[in-house]
């Protein structure tokens, strides 16, 4: 299915932005200027960011939340690497604990690699139309977070041979790799706007 829908030259474009966070549904036009869909509406620029403070709060609890997530899932695996293994029954015991704690090892610094790349889509959304002055935070923002994801995403890679799932690991793999592409191209692009030191307009319908 996958294949044939690449061959078949067809495509998605998703925006997810301050505007889809309120519900709103903005104007992406291709020709002559009107409105492209049906609830197509005009909002102010600030109206336009209104929800970014508060999407940034919320990123920043997320974060921490999964910094603790990462340490008790840790705590659980290293837990399991002490359980007894003299008889057999305690070796199937002690794989089948690894085997989930491991699990769980790599599905928490995953989710953290997908919190990094909200992290970098929200400054790219704000470089050049914020304030100028302070701008080189939003730099700063995504420099950090792509560290951040390179650092969760070897915790990922490090916990997958040991849930012994070979279809999980690949998925899981696959899936940390295609997060880093994307959020490297996005630090790179949004870093460049900031270094260019030019505004940009507000999205199609804001304004």
């Amino acid at each position: 299915m996958a294949e044939w829908f690449a061959n078949a030259r067809f495509g998605l474009f998703v925006h997810w932005d301050h505007a889809s966070r309120q519900g709103l549904e903005l104007s992406w036009p291709l020709v002559g200027g009107l409105f492209a869909l049906p609830k197509c509406q005009s909002v102010s620029v600030a109206e336009y960011h209104a929800s970014a403070g508060v999407a940034g709060r919320a990123l920043t609890d997320r974060l921490l939340r999964l910094a603790d997530d990462d340490s008790a899932a840790y705590a659980v695996f290293a837990a399991a690497l002490k359980m007894p293994k003299d008889s057999d029954a305690e070796q199937v015991a002690r794989r089948s604990a690894l085997r989930i704690a491991a699990r769980t090892a790599a599905e928490v610094p995953l989710a953290c690699v997908e919190a990094c790349h909200e992290v970098v889509l929200a400054a790219e959304s704000l470089a050049g139309r914020s304030n100028l002055n302070a701008s080189s935070d939003l730099a700063v923002a995504c420099l950090l977070a792509s560290a951040a994801a390179q650092g969760a995403a070897a915790n990922v890679l490090v916990n997958l041979p040991a849930v012994g799932d070979d279809a999980f690991a690949a998925a899981m793999g696959a899936r940390v790799t295609s997060l880093l592409a994307e959020i490297e191209s996005i630090s790179s692009a949004t870093r460049a706007i900031v270094a260019s030191g030019v505004l940009r307009p507000a999205p199609a319908g804001a304004g």
